[in-house]
Parts: C-alpha cells; structure tokens; sequence
C-alpha cells in the first residue's frame, strides 16, 4: 500500500480538471474493490493508475532500447564510420565558428 501512497500526489491537490468516462458494471465493481482495498475511492484510484500507465507509455516512447548485442553491434559501427569530406568540412567550419574571441 505504501507505494500506492506515493503514486498518489498526482491525485491529489486542487482539482479543476474534469474527465469523465462510461464504463461496463463489471470494470466498475472491480475497480471499486481494488479501490477500496487500497483506502482510497474509485476516482483517486483510477487516476492514479492511469497517470502511472501513462508515465509508462511516455517513458516507453521516448527511449530507444537496445539489447546488449544491439548495443555492441551499434558501438562497433558508429566506431568503425569513417568521416566524409562533407563532414570533416563542417567540423572545421563548427571549430572556426566557435572559437572564442
């Protein structure tokens, strides 16, 4: 229970925002049991929860994973690239342009 106790500072607070959903009798009577498990009521369950699966979700999008031997296959060819003229000219032209004055 005390890890639902942290999550739940993202329910808690002045609530101004409104969402509303329908739902099946059944999805709701189990979400009023585990609620009531818990200590907290069926609102402050349901956003809890869907804040931390939303976490998940954003989380999820926004890392790249690599398995080791994906890493390893990654490291070896990013090493193994040879710089284009194209990009040994723009470097030379970032180190100019960056120098202090």
């Amino acid at each position: 229970m005390l890890a639902f106790e942290e999550e739940t500072c993202v329910a808690r607070g002045q609530k101004s925002a409104r969402m509303e959903q329908r739902t099946t009798v059944e999805a709701k009577e189990i979400i009023d049991r585990a609620a009531r498990l818990l200590g907290v009521n069926s609102s402050e369950f349901v956003v809890t929860v869907a804040a931390r699966v939303a976490r998940e979700t954003i989380r999820d999008y926004e890392q790249t994973k690599l398995t080791a031997p994906d890493h390893e296959a990654f490291l070896r060819a990013f090493e193994a690239t040879e710089p284009t003229p194209m990009l040994v000219s723009l470097m030379k032209l970032h180190n100019e342009v960056s120098k202090p004055k």
